[in-house]
């Protein structure tokens, strides 16, 4: 193990101000475990989501059971938009009344992209880019298809992301929404979306960010950097678990002008009268359809309780701190490994992972998972290394790369 690497990783976690979070989650005991790097694909899971689940189940579900809909302090009714301001203040510099909480990612970008094509009747384009997260294009392709619209596809060179200057190139008169991933699945590229939103804007189009892989890793600023509505998921760094719901973000002024197409008994005005007809509800409850996921949504407040504890600046200053050293461990390789760097070195545009590649990752990565590291591959042959800086040290780190080095160097056979 490379000892100077291995002894700057203990005095960075020494003076790590974050190190206490550390003790939040939920430990892993496994015999042979070393680190988990996937936390930009599956959160772990955070001590309070543990005990706050059991008195949900032995409280307002078990006791107050459907009473806890609409009595007390915090009735479960109002968690969808309570629980989407809690997000929208620790993480998404966004105020009250503009974030809800429903739904699965896939369907909240449906609801919202098909939404902003009602604020933007005449126009016939989305524009969007080759190498964005597979259900984003896949659910575009779909409305495009179902609505007669053309797509305009940005060509995204896969270690990077999109470039503001090719949003500007492809964007015109024609385009209805932009639709693009504020940092980028595969290669962490962080997205100029100020830059963006002003493009978009300027060609009289709405901007739809996906923000999955940015929530809870760096900071955002949805008001002030003009972004028309976004979506992303709860279950990577705010940790709300697999299957966890996603939330929406619709611009207060822009509300009263787009209307979302699944219209269910929960995002109608008054949902108990149950009476014919739909007339939606006032505000960003109108993103609503079904009812709301309240079991799924217990831990999401629990991871967002520690972010907005910790501090979204100070997990953004680790974050950063973590992905530095990952990529100066692999700069440490021989060239003979034959391992490169696919992620920005740049680390104002590097989010919240570093994907490393070679040919025969796939394998690699398999090994490392029966060694007790659990990164995670993305083909062609990237393995992504996922720092989520509150449950993750430096220590971590070094180690769990000195064991893909062992690996790459003695070849993958089975432990």
């Amino acid at each position: 193990m490379n000892a100077e690497l291995l002894q700057r990783a203990a005095e960075l976690d020494a003076a790590d101000p974050l190190a206490a979070y550390l003790n939040e989650f939920v430990p892993i005991d496994e015999p042979g475990f070393v680190a988990y790097l996937d936390g930009n694909s599956l959160g772990r899971p955070t001590k309070r989501a543990a005990a706050d689940l059991q008195a949900l189940v032995a409280g307002a579900w078990g006791t107050s059971l459907i009473r806890s809909w609409t009595d007390g302090d915090d009735p479960w009714m109002q968690w969808p938009e309570r629980v989407g301001d809690e997000i929208a203040t620790a993480c998404l510099g966004a105020a009250s009344g503009q974030t809800v909480v429903a739904d699965s990612t896939t369907v909240l970008l449906y609801k919202l992209a098909r939404a902003a094509l009602t604020a933007r009747p005449g126009r016939d384009e989305i524009v969007l880019d080759t190498d964005n997260f597979p259900t984003d294009r896949y659910v575009l392709e779909g409305i495009a298809s179902e609505c007669g619209m053309s797509l305009r596809w940005i060509d995204t060179d896969p270690r990077e992301g999109v470039h503001a200057e090719q949003v500007a190139e492809a964007a015109g008169e024609r385009t209805a929404l932009v639709v693009l991933s504020h940092v980028a699945y595969r290669s962490g590229w962080v997205a100029d979306l100020p830059a963006i939103a002003a493009i978009s804007h300027q060609a009289g189009a709405l901007l739809l960010a996906d923000l999955c892989h940015s929530v809870g890793a760096l900071p955002v600023q949805l008001d002030a950097w003009g972004v028309d509505l976004a979506v992303g998921c709860t279950y990577k760094f705010l940790g709300g678990g697999p299957g966890a719901p996603a939330f929406g973000y619709v611009r207060r002024d822009l509300q009263d002008h787009v209307r979302q197409p699944i219209q269910g008994w929960m995002g109608r005005a008054d949902p108990f009268t149950m009476g014919p007809g739909y007339q939606p509800a006032a505000g960003i409850r109108a993103l609503v359809s079904g009812t709301p996921p309240i079991v799924g949504m217990v831990p999401v407040r629990a991871g967002v309780d520690l972010i907005a504890r910790a501090g979204i600046d100070a997990i953004r200053s680790k974050s950063t701190g973590l992905t530095s050293l990952a990529i100066d461990v692999v700069d440490s390789w021989p060239d003979s490994l034959g391992v490169q760097v696919n992620s920005p070195r740049d680390a104002t545009r590097r989010g919240g992972h570093v994907t490393i590649s070679r040919g025969d990752f796939r394998q690699v990565n398999a090994s490392l998972w029966e060694r007790g590291v659990i990164p995670d591959f993305r083909a062609p042959d990237g393995i992504r290394l996922g720092l989520a800086p509150l449950c993750t040290s430096y220590t971590d780190v070094v180690r769990a790369l000195e064991v893909a080095r062992t690996v790459m160097t003695r070849g993958a056979e089975a432990p």
